[in-house]
């Protein structure tokens, strides 16, 4: 059984997510320990419940400690079955990381599987439901990971409400090959978009400001999605980048005391740190396709940063798989990232 210290590096969910679902890919059983233990709110909480039970379902595997506050977990996996899945968070939790822990392990499967999730679909602190339908999914779909994923019903945080569904194919591994994205696909349409739900439309008009002023685009360039979520207050900035093959998309979410100029600008910032530094991917997407890289057989790429979380990430995936990660920088806000297996 793998010993893992759920305070190792950035200590947070994301050591819990990423072994269950390496423990049910590999077969490996685990036991975490110190669960979150730095955080102002140690031990699992509801997403993560949610992400292991989800998890677990998938595998049929026997858990001690999959509980809300606990601090340890033991995971047994079993055999993969593919199926029909439904799950609610039950909170604003993010839908979109339940969904990124179960998908390796459906992947695995025999079969095609579908997923329903409730809860967040724009939280801060996790991905948007954009960001994996333009970004993550079409890029591990160069790697021939198939599935997609449709909005039944958005979801902002603090209240969530939202849904998602879906579908994940088998994986073929003769499929399976290394990846280069060491280089642009060129030219790149930049498209920013506005959320709004139930608040007051000069939020939305001043943040549609602040992005032309950031990004030097014209009003009518700016999109607004006036979302229908009843009871269900929110608001989201999206500045998508859209590559040929995948698109690098950066999200800000409205909050409680954050100024519409804020969100605005914070979208705008990353899209613009990562433009000027030549990455091919976000730092955030860096991080999302380690898993599916060391799966694959490998590859490259290039990214606008190396965070703690990436590095966290990395030395657990590799205590389930042999891979070597390298990263090597390559100017002023540019790294390159090689993978092997």
């Amino acid at each position: 059984m793998l010993q893992i210290d759920g305070k190792h590096g950035e200590g947070g969910g994301q050591i819990l997510r990423t072994s269950v679902s390496l423990s049910a890919v590999t077969g490996k059983p685990i036991r975490i320990f110190d669960i979150r233990a730095a955080r102002g709110n140690p031990g699992i909480r509801k997403q993560h419940l949610q992400s292991i039970l989800a998890a677990a379902k998938a595998c049929n595997a026997e858990c001690e400690g999959a509980q809300l506050g606990s601090s340890e977990l033991i995971f047994h996996p079993g055999e993969i079955k593919a199926g029909h899945f439904k799950f609610d968070i039950r909170s604003a939790g993010s839908t979109t990381l339940v969904f990124q822990t179960i998908l390796p392990i459906l992947l695995q499967a025999g079969d095609e599987s579908t997923i329903t999730i409730k809860g967040g679909t724009h939280n801060p602190m996790a991905p948007s439901f954009e960001a994996i339908r333009d970004s993550f999914l079409p890029a591990i779909g160069l790697m021939a990971f198939r599935a997609d994923i449709e909005l039944v019903r958005h979801g902002f945080y603090p209240k969530g409400g939202g849904e998602i569904k879906a579908r994940v194919e088998p994986f073929d591994e003769s499929n399976a090959s290394r990846i280069d994205l060491t280089e642009r696909d060129g030219e790149f349409p930049v498209k920013p978009v506005v959320l709004i739900s139930n608040l007051p439309l000069h939020i939305a008009e001043r943040e549609r400001e602040v992005l032309c002023r950031e990004l030097g685009c014209a009003q009518a360039d700016v999109e607004f999605e006036m979302v229908p979520a009843p009871n269900n207050p929110g608001n989201a900035v999206s500045v998508t980048a859209r590559m040929e093959r995948y698109s690098v998309v950066f999200t800000s979410i409205g909050e409680r005391g954050k100024r519409a100029e804020r969100v605005a600008k914070d979208a705008a910032s990353d899209f613009k740190a990562w433009r000027d530094s030549g990455a091919t991917v976000d730092y955030h997407l860096a991080d999302q396709l380690l898993l599916y890289m060391a799966l694959a057989g490998g590859g490259r790429f290039t990214t606008d940063g190396i965070t703690e979380h990436f590095r966290t990430n990395t030395d657990i995936i590799k205590m389930f798989l042999d891979i070597q990660v390298v990263s090597e920088e390559r100017g002023t806000g540019l790294t390159l990232v090689d993978v092997e297996r």
